[in-house]
């Protein structure tokens, strides 16, 4: 039987500048997914480190320069996170996110729709992707990065009136 699943999903400062949260956001509750908790935050280059690195393990996957490009990136304004609680809520916004690279991601996936670039050209600028979204890649991660963006007091427990056919 499928699970029940939180998954977390920071909207970028390019989202937030860009003004495409609310139209971005849209397409999470559509499906079914119910927001549990949400915050404004400008975090500190410590804060991204645990997130990037000692979690996502960034650096050992990516390499130092890549690493601290996505953390200048990430500096350059505050995001929005977000908590998303459904049936298989990770995969499925890792369904509607679509791929890291926005070159690659297919049209009607978030990236896809409302981003555009290569890791080529990025990578020749030295300069990190603006993808819109961080979204965590399986449910173990999931757990670990809502417990470094959240306190158990900020996650909220309610029935959402779409569940009877989401769930």
């Amino acid at each position: 039987m499928a699970d029940v699943e939180k998954t977390l999903v920071l909207f970028k400062p390019d989202a937030v500048q860009r003004g495409v949260v609310g139209e971005i956001l849209t397409r999470f509750e559509r499906v079914g997914l119910k927001i549990v908790a949400t915050k404004m935050i400008a975090p500190d280059r410590d804060h991204y480190y645990k997130h990037y690195e000692d979690i996502g393990k960034m650096v050992t996957r990516r390499g130092e320069e890549t690493f601290n490009i996505t953390l200048d990136l990430m500096l350059q304004g505050p995001v929005i996170a977000m908590v998303f609680e459904g049936v298989e809520a990770v995969a499925l916004v890792r369904k509607l996110v679509g791929t890291t690279e926005p070159k690659s991601a297919l049209p009607g996936t978030i990236r896809g729709d409302f981003s555009h670039m290569s890791f080529g050209f990025a990578d020749g600028a030295k300069k990190g992707i603006p993808n819109l979204i961080h979204a965590s890649g399986d449910p173990e991660e999931a757990e670990q990065e809502i417990g470094h963006w959240f306190s158990d007091d900020e996650l909220y427990d309610y029935q959402a009136l779409n569940e009877k056919f989401t769930r």
